[in-house]
Order: structure tokens, then C-alpha cells, then sequence
């Protein structure tokens, strides 16, 4: 509904506009926070951090997928190091842009004639299509958002609480 990227069909410009809330809402409640709120883990909750560099990952892997490949060994490195509370907020904050804007090259490179082609996805090679993988990219992404949103309002509101 917002009028843009109206050069995509209709299914493709959903996912992509998935995409573009997620940078909307990652600068509107993320950037404020300090690089030790980056990492922080508050009440056991995943950092935001861990959510950015997880959103960035996964769609480079969701999308190796959808193209017909299979995860090379960078890839799964990249994957094993989700957690480590390692990189500074400008290094997170660019792989998270940067793994943003690489998802909307490569989807926006595949043919919406492919979307029906089966895939298979993981060691277990679970079952799917191009469209469920494209999709599940959207899908994602959206929910880790709302998760790095979560711990950021938690640092927010514990940064606002009188010590004791």
C-alpha cells in the first residue's frame, strides 16, 4: 500500500516492501541504542545484535536456496557466529543494511515464472517452492524485527529507570 516499486507484480512487491519496513522499523527503535545495549541481553532475550546479524544470514540463505544453490562453508560459519556478542553497532548496523540491500537485488532478479519450482531446503531437505522461500524471507524477517524491537524497548524502558 505504499505506491512504490509498482514496476514488481504484485506478490514480489509484498516481499520487498517486508524488506523496507524492517530497515523502517530497525532505524526507528535500534539506532538510539548504545553498542553495549547492541549486545545486551536483557531478562535472557536474544540481542538485538544477534537479530540484526540472524535477519542479514538468513535471508542470504533463504535465498541461496530459492536461486537453486547450496550453502557454502562461509555461509555456515557465518551462521555458527549468530550469537557471538562480537562487531561494533556501525559493523552490525552495515551487515544488516548491507545483507537488506542483497536480498532486494536477488529478489528482485528472480522471475516470478520460477516461483513454482520446487526447492529444497537444509540437511533435511525439507520440501518447498521459489514463492514459499521468497515468502518465508518476508515472514522472517518481520518476525525478527518485532523481536529486536521487543529487547530494544526493554534496554529503552531500563535505561529510563531511576537506579536504585
Amino acid at each position: 500500500m505504499r505506491g512504490t516499486l509498482t514496476e514488481f507484480p504484485a506478490e514480489q512487491r509484498a516481499i520487498l516492501h517486508a524488506l523496507e519496513l524492517a530497515r523502517e522499523d530497525i532505524s526507528q527503535w535500534c539506532r538510539s541504542l548504545t553498542e553495549e545495549e547492541m549486545h545486551a541481553r536483557p531478562y535472557g532475550l536474544a540481542s538485538v545484535a544477534f537479530q540484526l546479524r540472524h535477519i542479514a544470514g538468513s535471508l542470504d540463505r533463504l535465498l541461496t536456496y530459492a536461486e537453486g544453490n547450496s550453502l557454502q562453508a562461509a555461509q555456515l560459519k557465518t551462521l555458527a557466529a549468530e550469537m557471538l556478542p562480537e562487531g561494533n553497532k556501525a559493523e552490525i548496523l552495515a551487515q544488516f543494511e548491507g545483507g537488506l540491500r542483497d536480498a532486494e537485488r536477488r529478489m528482485g532478479a528472480i522471475s516470478p515464472a520460477s516461483w513454482q519450482e520446487p526447492r529444497a531446503v537444509g540437511r533435511k531437505q525439507l520440501p518447498t517452492a521459489v514463492a514459499g522461500l521468497l515468502i518465508h524471507c518476508a515472514e522472517h524477517t518481520q518476525r525478527h524485527v518485532g523481536q529486536a524491537i521487543t529487547t530494544a524497548k526493554v534496554l529503552l524502558a531500563l535505561r529510563e529507570r531511576p537506579s536504585a
